[in-house]
């Protein structure tokens, strides 16, 4: 099942991808479930960002081979960073390359959608909370990163997290087939059977840190092949099972 977050009409609302239509939803995907309001042609609304996430948690590191391209050790466990909600955006939204960086990198992942409130759980239970699985791009001013030594900055701008276009609830995430693309070229190209940390892994171990809310996204870590963006580029995110998620550079 796809679920989206649309505009129509100029308001935003949820609802279920059938083929070339929008049945809505009388709510969101964390309360009501059930009714449906309204159908729309998919060519009459804009799709927006899946969910709106309290927190963006991502996982830093999580393919050996990208490890070995930015020249650091494999983990021992994950590295996690934040991305606020201002950075998240949707399928063909801009994406803002910002004054005092010259090195603006995309970062193609599976991202994870969480179903409901959770604190503590095991690996074995994690499966049970997630709602679904969507296209991400973490994207990143490389330049910063290097210079400021942590990540914040670098991850944190404004348009930094293109999510979407829809989230897939009916996947099985350990071994699909992750790529990226600038201008129609590929750029990455790996499966999640090679993540370092497994989703059911990834998921109990920040919710050990942190609790998760509902609609809350962990992005799973980039394969090797990352590189630079500008203005006028075309980024698309490619994950087996879901679909593509394409961004402009500005």
């Amino acid at each position: 099942m796809k679920l989206v977050r649309f505009l129509a009409r100029d308001r935003s609302a949820y609802g279920i991808l059938n083929g070339d239509e929008v049945a809505e939803l009388d709510g969101d995907f964390f309360t009501s479930f059930k009714t449906l309001k309204a159908c729309h042609a998919l060519s009459n609304v804009k799709l927006l960002a899946p969910c709106e996430p309290s927190k963006v948690v991502a996982v830093g590191l999580n393919y050996r081979d990208h490890a070995r391209e930015m020249g650091l050790p494999i983990p021992e466990e994950p590295i996690l960073f934040l991305k606020p909600p201002t950075t998240v955006i949707g399928h063909e939204a801009a994406v803002v390359c910002p004054e005092g960086s010259s090195e603006v990198h995309y970062e193609a992942e599976l991202a994870i959608v969480i179903k409901d409130r959770i604190r503590g759980i095991s690996p074995e239970d994690a499966r049970g909370h997630i709602l679904g699985y969507t296209c991400a791009n973490d994207v990143t001013a490389r330049d910063l990163q290097r210079k400021d030594g942590q990540w914040t900055r670098a991850k944190s701008f404004d348009t930094f997290c293109p999510l979407g276009p829809w989230i897939e609830t009916e996947l099985n995430p350990d071994d699909l087939l992750v790529e990226s693309y600038v201008n129609g070229a590929q750029r990455q190209s790996s499966r999640t059977s090679q993540f370092i940390f497994t989703v059911d892994r990834m998921v109990s171990f920040i919710s050990h840190v942190m609790t998760l809310l509902p609609g809350d996204v962990i992005l799973t870590g980039t394969p090797a092949g990352i590189g630079p963006i500008k203005p006028g580029d075309e980024v698309e995110v490619r994950v087996e099972g879901i679909g593509s998620l394409k961004n402009k550079v500005k």
